[in-house]
This record gives structure tokens, C-alpha cells and sequence, in this order.
């Protein structure tokens, strides 16, 4: 078992993209030869504190400019750089794609895309930099891996492993602050799936900011006699298929959850998953085909249906379903 925020911790809030800069200095400090190329948004993405740190010759800003960025990165990748990019997830992925794809990806290059303000945690800053399509982007890409972070911890842990692992990776990290899942220390895997808690009637795999939500879900309907597993798919490709296929053949159902479109992330990776290996009943709780629109984060959780109590009622749905 991972180790899990204790009950104190559990009540902080930190924004994933604040571990962004700190963790980078840290890298930096073991003697990672890691850089920061960013698109001229330093101060929000956080990578300044890398130049804060001490390591200002390694953070390069090419100004409003992401698809030199990420053609930047690469050359500081086959000069032995580690590199990471930085910029708003609309901009990192969407505007540069096809800079990743045919320059990064093709060649696996170890450059790691890694930008922030993903998904409706964005807020106020309205649909149109609400990125909701980058997780389907990113893993359909050959050489590319997916991690989606459930909180500050995680993020740390996921960009970590992005500097040791060779190749192209993406870390998908948010705006907003949200609450910590995982122990301020806690060990991630990609690859692996965790299992944050145990039950019989249903599971929920849920990554990024929808695991809290899923925990949450969790306490509800356990107060209605209802028990379900709880699975943090933290590394969304490649996917963890046992822990998933073993927790839903043990329950029957299951129900994924997303701060993402329910076209192409995660909800299509378990279900291709499922598909293969075993056909189950499935609800899926994400964006509809739609864009976002301009609200405080937790507003746009319920307006959209993807907060905990569509959680709860998804897995009712799904529930009733296997049961037919």
C-alpha cells in the first residue's frame, strides 16, 4: 500500500503546479541535469523557482512562442539535457502538438511536457483555456507515457519519475489548490495503479483531481451500505490493466472518473482495457463533448456533473445495470 495524507494533512490544500519549480530545483540540486523551457509564463506554471533556486542558467524563456519551446527543449535534449516544458496544458499540448509529435515523440527525445492549468480546475480563466482533450492527445502518442497526479505529493512524485525515466513523458498538472490524497513522501510508480481503498460493490478508477472526489463518493455511499473500491489510475499510459481487471472482476461494475472528456482519456483507456479482457458495465463521469465555461472550479465540479455526487450516482447506475 502507498502512503496516505493522515488526517491533518488531508485537510491542506496545495495546487499540483506548485510542485513544478520546487521539484525541479531539487533535481537540479542532486545533479539531474534537468532544464526549464517556458513560454513566457514563468510566474504561474512555477518554473521561476528553478532561477530562484540558484539554477537561472537553466531556465529559458522563449516568450509567447510554445512551439519554439518545445523545438528548444529538444535541442536541449540531445545535448544530454533533461528538459521540461511549460505552459498553460491548451497551449503545451494543443498549440504545439504537432512539434511533439514529429519532433519529441518521433525521435524519443527525453523531453518531458509537463504544463499546468489543465482541465475546468482553470476556473475563471473560462472554456477556452480549459484543456479537456490532452490526456486523449498525449496517449496516442508512440514513446509518450501519461501521469495524472492526484495532488501536490503526487505531482512531486510524477515529475520525479519523468527525469528518470528516458523518453517522452507528460505530467498533466492544474490551477486550482486542491486536497492531499498522499503522504508528503509518498513513492509512485508509472505503470501502476494504487488502490486507496477496498471494496465489493463497485470500483472507481478515477485519476488527477477526481480521486479526491472519488473518495469522497466513497464515504457517501458507504453511509448507505454501498462499498466500493477506490483506484487511482496515476499513470494513465501505460495503464495499470491487472489492478484494474482484478478489482472489476471482483466487483462487477465500474465507474471512471475524470477531469477530462469522456472521449479518449482515461474512461476510453479502461474501456479498450475491459474490452479485451473483461466486458463489464460501465458508467463514465467526465466532460460531455462540450466546452467549459468561466466559474470557480468547485461550481463548475457540480455544474458539469463530475464532482462526488455524480460519482455516487453513476455508481447506482451502474450497479442497477450489472444486476439486469
Amino acid at each position: 500500500m502507498v502512503k496516505l495524507a493522515d488526517e491533518v494533512q488531508a485537510q491542506q490544500k496545495k495546487a499540483t503546479r506548485a510542485a513544478y519549480g520546487a521539484t525541479l530545483a531539487e533535481l537540479a540540486g542532486e545533479g539531474v541535469p534537468v532544464v526549464a523551457v517556458d513560454a513566457d509564463l514563468t510566474g504561474s506554471t512555477t518554473t521561476k523557482k528553478l532561477a530562484d533556486a540558484g539554477y537561472a542558467d537553466r531556465l529559458f524563456n522563449c516568450g509567447i512562442a510554445e512551439q519554439n519551446m518545445i523545438d528548444v527543449a529538444a535541442g536541449l535534449a540531445i545535448t544530454g539535457h533533461v528538459a521540461y516544458t511549460g505552459s498553460f496544458a491548451v497551449f503545451g499540448t494543443g498549440r504545439v502538438y504537432d512539434q511533439i509529435r514529429n519532433t519529441v515523440c518521433y525521435s524519443n527525445l527525453d523531453v518531458k511536457i509537463a504544463p499546468t492549468h489543465a482541465g475546468i480546475s482553470v476556473g475563471p480563466d473560462g472554456g477556452s483555456h480549459q484543456m479537456l482533450e490532452d490526456i486523449s492527445l498525449m496517449r496516442g502518442l508512440p514513446n509518450m507515457r501519461v501521469l495524472v497526479p492526484a495532488d501536490y505529493a503526487s505531482a512531486r512524485a510524477a515529475l520525479r519519475l519523468a527525469a528518470a525515466t528516458p523518453g517522452p513523458v507528460y505530467v498533466r498538472m492544474g490551477r486550482a489548490s486542491v486536497p492531499c490524497v498522499y503522504a508528503d513522501d509518498v513513492d509512485l510508480e508509472i505503470g501502476r495503479a494504487y488502490v486507496l481503498r477496498e471494496g465489493a460493490d463497485a470500483t472507481i478508477v478515477a485519476c488527477g483531481v477526481e480521486v479526491e472526489q472519488a473518495l469522497k463518493a466513497a464515504d457517501m455511499l458507504a453511509a448507505e451500505g454501498i462499498s466500493v473500491e477506490v483506484i487511482d489510475a496515476f499513470s494513465v499510459k501505460p495503464l495499470d490493466e491487472d489492478t484494474i481487471v482484478a478489482s472489476v472482476a471482483k466487483t462487477g461494475c465500474v465507474v471512471v472518473a475524470e477531469e477530462h472528456s469522456v472521449l479518449g482519456g482515461l474512461g476510453s483507456a479502461v474501456a479498450e482495457t475491459l474490452a479485451r479482457k473483461h466486458p463489464a458495465r460501465a458508467e463514465f463521469v467526465g466532460m460531455r463533448d462540450t466546452f467549459g465555461k468561466s466559474g470557480e472550479f468547485e461550481e463548475l465540479l457540480d455544474y458539469f456533473n463530475m464532482g462526488a455526487a455524480a460519482i455516487v450516482e453513476a455508481v447506482k447506475t451502474v450497479m442497477a445495470a450489472k444486476l439486469l
